[in-house]
């Protein structure tokens, strides 16, 4: 068959990085396997339409990917194509996964979508194909009504879906189990992105050509439930690839597509520390520990002892980061992190003393907040004083126990999904002595004074990569420093495109 994977336009600052969307490298990998002709059409960087896309390649399945800000462009590229073909379509990804809140429901029912994949995708994908090339061989009638029809049951007993059957209805299916053996994945498809086409994995710090950056997925899953993460919509199962299954696919990155740096984009990459040893090991034994690597979304700073941190350092780790989310204790015991401050001092303090450099992650504005609270978090990223703090404002997103707690008791600012990117410069509620204007000022604030010291700047001037960033820092300090325009171009670009 003929399978094309999409990625709808998100609404990201220019200066924001852009790679390649790991998620739909599995699933091409897995139709590549499958003996499928695929096309990834990243809507970030491709010039030509969704149409043209459409009417050249002639697919017969499409998947779409989308999160809570990228849902309703989901929606639009979907409408787009039923506009030029009649061909399956398949949504998948964060948002539609959020059952709890029906959103599965909420893409099911929309008149361009056919199916809502939940959760992990490999495997109900790789199921929709086979059922949907066995319909195409034997049936006369081959088009999505038929397809679809409830008496055929094509589609009864996929777990993972939901999908609208041709007389309106729809339906939820069980849930699929967690992928237990990841090894059994095929790499990521690679060859199927224009990777000249984007950033490095952190832009803002690194110059590395994007052609030469890419991303690796060691573990699925988190045991943890933090209150803001969305991760909480995902499989609390952790489950981990072995170092060497990890090894084979780092060395054709570095051997076959020439890789200059490498980002592990685990959502608990250390839960295990023998398996970081195990891979430190493997990775010094294959002589690939000269090309950097990072850990993109952090490791947990309970389980990042200084003798791993130094045997990973050895192993060609860069950087990491760590979500250390607030400065407060009160507000600390709120979000079952399962952390304290006294750990988080020494995560830090071992990555120094070994020589990595350190991102650190803070929230402004978690409920229960207020001005002191939020300071003492200004204090403490001060404190720990890493290479990089990344202050954002709270966004409740859907699934997430913060989701509930401010619909319960506080003010939700915006309802509409396209308002839902944490990166962007505006409360999204307020909630007791929370207001907007406090949030948004707090933020701000954080930004001006750990950035506006001596350290930091001294510190950032002396490598290359800080000058040869500087135009992009300048504007991106420009936006962050600064009150936001209440629309980017490129959200009323969108919006232009019509409601949905």
């Amino acid at each position: 068959m003929r399978v094309a994977l999409i990625n709808p336009q998100f609404r990201l600052p220019i200066d924001t990085r852009t790679t390649a969307h790991l998620g739909l490298a599995y699933l091409g990998a897995v139709s590549q396997k499958r003996g499928d002709t695929v096309r990834i059409f990243d809507a970030d960087v491709e010039e030509q339409s969704v149409e043209d896309f459409v009417r050249e390649f002639q697919p017969d399945l499409i998947g779409i990917t989308a999160n809570t800000p990228q849902v309703k462009q989901a929606w639009r590229t979907a409408r787009a194509i039923k506009s030029v073909r009649d061909v399956p379509v398949v949504v998948g990804g964060p948002h539609p996964s959020v059952a709890s809140e029906g959103l599965d429901y909420e893409s099911a029912e929309k008149p361009w979508v056919d199916i809502v994949v939940r959760g992990e995708g490999e495997g109900p994908w790789l199921e929709i194909s086979d059922r949907l090339e066995d319909f195409l061989r034997d049936s006369e009638d081959t088009s999505v009504a038929a397809l679809m029809d409830p008496e055929k049951g094509v589609w009864n007993d996929i777990q993972g879906i939901t999908y609208k059957a041709s007389d309106g209805s729809v339906y939820r299916n069980m849930d699929a189990k967690p992928i237990a053996d990841l090894d059994s994945l095929p790499w990521p498809a690679y060859n199927l992105f224009r990777m000249d086409k984007y950033t490095n994995l952190q832009p803002a710090t690194d110059h590395v050509d994007g052609a030469r950056s890419f991303s690796i997925m060691t573990s699925r899953g988190c045991p943890y439930r933090c209150t803001f993460c969305s991760q909480s919509i995902m499989p609390i199962k952790w489950r981990a690839r072995t170092p060497e299954n990890v090894v084979e696919e780092w060395r054709h990155l570095v051997r076959d597509l020439g890789a200059e740096e490498i980002g592990v984009l685990d959502d608990s990459a250390n839960i295990r520390k023998d398996r970081m040893y195990g891979l430190a090991d493997v990775l010094i034994a294959d002589k690939l520990n000269h090309v950097p690597w990072i850990f993109v979304n952090g490791i947990r700073a309970n389980l990042a002892e200084k003798p791993m941190m130094a045997k990973l350092k050895q192993a060609g780790l860069k950087r990491t980061a760590f979500g250390v989310e607030t400065g407060n204790v009160e507000i600390m015991k709120t979000i079952d992190k399962h952390v304290d401050h006294d750990t988080i001092r020494q995560a830090f303090k071992n990555c120094k003393e070994v020589g990595l450099e350190t991102i650190g992650f803070f929230i402004i504005g978690l409920p229960g907040e207020n001005r002191q609270t939020m300071q003492d978090t200004i204090d403490f990223a001060i404190e720990l004083d890493p290479l990089i703090a990344n202050f954002s404002m709270m966004t409740p997103y859907p699934g997430t126990k913060v989701y509930e707690i401010v619909k319960r008791e506080g003010h939700m600012l915006i309802n509409d999904w396209e308002d839902y990117v944490f990166f962007e410069q505006k409360a999204r509620f307020e909630m007791g002595e929370m207001t907007a204007d406090l949030v948004e000022e707090m933020y701000r604030k954080a930004y001006r004074q750990f950035y506006l010291r001596p350290g930091p700047v001294m510190r950032r001037a002396k490598t290359r990569d800080f000058w040869l960033n500087l135009p992009r820092n300048m504007r991106i300090a420009r936006r962050t420093f600064f009150k936001k325009e209440e629309k980017s171009e490129l959200r009323r670009a969108m919006e232009a495109q019509g409601s949905i």
